[in-house]
């Protein structure tokens, strides 16, 4: 019989796959659990339990999260359901506008932000801009494109020939090009521009001469707008070296048109000087359906089969070059914007399994995409929206699942955490404004707007407050019927049923918060045990666990009969409801009996207590009967 002793001091590599039980050499396991439910894991290593959410709203349905940073001290968060944009600007809506996007067509949306003003696209809808008047005044409209891009869609052989050089003219057709979507969209014969009006047939359409035409009969040289109902409307845009560049259309997937220099609407190509619009295509052995552009230390292009690098510096038509990096490719049934995090572009790949870090790497000079989800593939499963939280280096993904996955990512301390949320009912959206970190959640078929709040130890919950207490609390509408954990002035009053609207505390309190419980779960790995001559062990007996904690006001553990709580006041009476201390130190556990069934962890943290809990390291001594 021998005897051993352990110590874990972090949680660095945050839930492993159960793929990897087998795979105790690897150093991931060493810093790894089996299971991290509803914690955050610390860039320094430690688990903390998860903070609350706060009810902000009700949502009129399902929505998208965008963020919207006029200036550092006015941040507003833009949520978008079906034909509706709201406003809020802290934990209040303070306007909302009627938009053209219905509740299918909110997953395709794209967006990218300067100054006031936020551009939307949409391959279906033509794109928006939403401008910032003032605090309480936002408006939308279409786009106005100074120089709008053209393309030819017919065959090169279909000629075009009108009737006259100015006023109206009669546009006919050597094949059938015309469709009732036609009438607005702005053509081009020998670079002059004409607009539909009208349609006689297919082939025929009636127009009015917009710059003088040279000469009438049949001509090949001519083509349309890029964009129209017809043809389709952009799907990607960002904001890159003073340009804007739009990244693919309905029609035109894999195709990338950058405005002039400083003249954003602008897309003549010109002659070719250096501050003149770019155009091109992404030429490979495949079509690559154009899904975002992001900039970055370069013009970085995600589609649906690979990931390109547009360099040029600074780009001129002259010296634009387009590499393919990586073949990892973005999904397509929906668009999921990268995010910055330490200089590399986070993306979610087309398989919706893998979570990407496009980096830049000086010594191959090109991107690498690494998975940063390889050792937590249980835990991704198609992503449908993404946020990070750059004050607590937490990367957010909402899963088409409801739940939420949590990666805490910091490179310089060989940080890659996964963590998962759960909630009483379907996490739908993220989104993070200046450190504040939103989600929309689904509960009892209504979808609710809520933010984590470390204040809080619940979610859906509010908060109140009164000088000289009370014992009747109100504003619980969205939880009505509904039975919520209760803490009044910091210590756990158990659970409450909401009846009108509000709950009772006896005795009184100066101070309640009031929401649905969850519970935390840090489940360690199987300890991996062998003899000295290289053989696994027999039975294994736990003969004490020691936690190290900060701050910990509630701990519940499971040594194999159940969770157990464990008390922090040694000396004095207990006084009930008032608030625990919270506790910062070693507190050790005691435990009996053997374990035949080595793969089962030695211990586990589970409790729905609504209090702060913060895990550092644990070890633990063992006995082995060899």
């Amino acid at each position: 019989m021998s005897a051993i002793r352990r110590i874990k001091t972090s949680f660095a590599a945050g839930e492993l796959s159960p793929e990897l039980l087998g795979r105790a050499d690897l150093r991931a396991y060493e810093n790894g659990a089996a299971r991290l439910a509803n914690v955050f894991i610390l860039p320094t290593g430690g688990v903390r339990r998860r903070p609350g959410l706060r009810h902000l709203g009700m949502l009129p349905g399902p929505a998208r999260l965008i963020a919207f940073e006029f200036s550092t001290e006015q941040t507003y968060l833009l949520v978008l359901s079906d034909r509706r944009l709201g406003v809020w600007c802290g934990d209040v809506e303070v306007a909302s506008i009627v938009t053209p996007w219905t509740e299918a067509q909110l997953p395709q949306l794209g967006w990218t932000q300067s100054a006031d003003t936020l551009l939307v696209v949409h391959p279906e809808v033509p794109p928006q801009r939403i401008t910032r008047t003032s605090h309480t005044t936002w408006s939308i409209a279409p786009w106005t494109f100074s120089a709008e891009p053209y393309h030819r869609f017919a065959p090169a052989e279909v000629t075009l020939s009108p009737s006259a050089t100015t006023g109206s003219t009669i546009l006919t057709a050597s094949a059938s090009i015309f469709t009732a979507g036609h009438i607005g969209v702005i053509f081009r014969i020998g670079r002059k521009r004409v607009r539909i009006d009208a349609l006689n047939n297919p082939a025929s359409a009636v127009a009015t001469v917009i710059d003088t035409l040279a000469a009438t009969g049949p001509t090949q040289d001519w083509d349309e707008a890029a964009f129209s109902a017809v043809r389709g409307w952009p799907a990607s845009v960002c904001f890159h070296q003073d340009r804007l560049v739009i990244g693919g259309s309905r029609d035109l997937p894999n195709r990338l048109w950058l405005s002039r220099t400083g003249n954003l609407f602008n897309f003549d190509l010109g002659t070719g000087l250096d501050d003149h619009a770019i155009e091109f295509a992404l030429v490979s052995d495949q079509v690559n359906a154009i899904r975002a552009v992001f900039s970055g230390r370069h013009l970085q292009v995600f589609t649906s089969g690979a990931e390109w690098m547009v360099s040029g510096d600074p780009l001129t038509p002259a010296n634009i070059q387009l590499n393919r990096q990586t073949r990892v490719g973005s999904m397509v049934e929906r668009t999921i914007p990268p995010v910055d995090v330490d200089g590399a572009t986070i993306f979610v790949s087309r398989s919706g399994r893998s979570v990407h870090e496009f980096a830049y790497t000086d010594v191959e000079q090109a991107y690498q995409a690494a998975d940063l989800a390889v050792l937590a593939r249980h835990i991704v499963a198609s992503p449908v929206s993404m946020a990070y939280d750059q004050t607590r280096r937490l990367l957010h993904l909402v899963m088409a699942n409801g739940r939420m996955a949590t990666l805490t990512l910091f490179r310089a301390e060989h940080v890659t955490a996964w963590t998962r949320q759960e909630t009483d009912g379907a996490f739908r959206a993220v989104g993070e404004v200046d450190g504040a970190v939103f989600v929309v959640v689904e509960r009892d078929g209504a979808h609710r707007l809520e933010r984590f709040d470390e204040a809080l130890g619940v979610d859906a919950g509010m908060t109140g407050s009164h000088p000289s207490g009370a014992t009747s609390w109100s504003g619980l509408d969205h939880l009505e019927g509904r039975d919520v954990l209760v803490v009044a002035d910091g210590a756990p009053r158990g659970r409450r049923s909401v009846s009108g609207g509000s709950v009772t505390t006896d005795p009184p309190a100066r101070s309640v918060q009031a929401g649905l419980g969850y519970t935390h779960v840090i489940e360690p790995l199987p300890p991996e045990l062998m003899t000295q001559y290289g053989g696994r062990t027999g039975p294994v007996r736990l003969v004490s666990v020691t936690f190290r904690l900060l701050e910990t006001a509630a701990l519940a553990v499971d040594l194999g009969r159940g969770p157990e709580a464990v008390p922090f006041r040694r000396l004095g009476a207990l006084m009930l409801d008032a608030a625990p201390p919270a506790f910062t130190g070693d507190r050790t556990l005691r435990a009996l009996g053997w374990r035949r069934d080595t793969t089962r962890p030695l211990w586990r943290i589970e409790g729905d207590v609504p209090l702060p809990l913060t895990l550092l390291s644990v070890t633990t001594e063992m006995r082995l009967n060899s």
